[in-house]
């Protein structure tokens, strides 16, 4: 009888997650039977069902792909990168504004540095192309002004991963910065005021206050990010990338798109996917093992 009570009470709830469990149903639980055409030598005429079997033949040559391991590399260097960058950024950027008097100027900041994070990589690598254009950017003019060469941002392979590290965190840290600023509002106040008693300095206060404080917060986002580890953000590098950076600007997505969408072989690029998915999941489950040890994060 009360669980009756219980579930007519609960019962609108129910409903208004309907929809949303649907669509994850529909489109991440649903294409997951895409994964056998790893297993298949696939033909689109055919189908799922009527395509040939050939076992484990898309793995053997992927891992035979000359370029294959040069990707894994570069994908696990830019999103290293990221994923470092990702948090002294923001950790930076929210100590300076928390140190801010005014609240209407850091107000500001927080909505000019978070405007970013809602624009689309679509939209952003078409401003980031005009302004790092080698001949016509406005970031080229300023080094030519300030008596430098020219640097081709987006074509030099040696200077793309790097461009794809500064542009994310540009986009991105916005973000993180509220984040690391709603976590020292956490912070006791009395603290600091026990601190400048004993006659301790701005620098001290930070270091031995403000970065303790926070550090639980520091180490979680920190050990939760390593699941992405092979995630070096498909859309950004789609939209930025070039054959002539291919050698360090390559990942993993980017490779699946090419060999599955533009040459056709839809078996290995999704074998590609699946052990890149397998790793993953692996690092995901690792990730939240040690977010639970270090800062007492639990999913359940």
């Amino acid at each position: 009888m009360l669980k009756d009570k219980k579930l007519r009470r609960e019962l609108p709830l129910y409903a208004m997650l309907a929809p949303a469990v649907v669509l994850v149903l529909v489109y991440a639980y649903g294409p997951m039977l895409g994964i056998v055409i790893a297993f298949q030598r696939f033909l689109p005429g055919k189908g799922l069902f009527g395509s040939p079997w050939i076992g484990l033949d898309n793995f053997r040559f992927m891992f035979q792909m000359p370029t294959i391991w040069q990707v894994v590399g570069n994908t696990i260097l830019i999103a290293g990168m990221k994923i470092v960058a990702g948090i002294f950024v923001p950790v930076t950027v929210a100590l300076m504004l928390n140190d801010v008097g005014s609240q209407p100027f850091k107000r500001s900041i927080q909505t000019i540095i978070y405007l970013p994070h809602f624009l689309s990589w679509v939209i952003l690598s078409g401003i980031l192309i005009d302004i790092l254009s080698p001949s016509e950017g406005i970031v080229n003019q300023l080094l030519e002004l300030l008596g430098f060469e020219t640097v081709f941002f987006l074509g030099d392979d040696r200077v793309f991963p790097f461009t794809l590290v500064v542009t994310d965190v540009w986009k991105s840290f916005g973000f993180g910065t509220i984040v690391y600023l709603a976590a020292l509002t956490g912070i006791d106040p009395a603290l600091y005021e026990a601190a400048l008693v004993d006659g301790a300095g701005r620098w001290q206060q930070t270091r031995h206050i403000t970065l303790p404080g926070i550090s639980s917060t520091i180490i979680l986002l920190t050990t939760l990010s390593l699941g992405n580890i092979l995630n070096a953000g498909f859309d950004q590098v789609f939209n930025l990338y070039s054959p002539l950076v291919y050698r360090t600007g390559d990942i993993i997505d980017t490779l699946v798109y090419r060999t599955g969408l533009v040459n056709n072989q839809y078996g290995v690029a999704t074998a590609v996917g699946l052990l890149k998915s397998l790793v993953a999941l692996l690092l995901i489950g690792t990730s939240y093992k040690l977010a639970q040890k270090a800062a007492n994060y639990t999913i359940f």
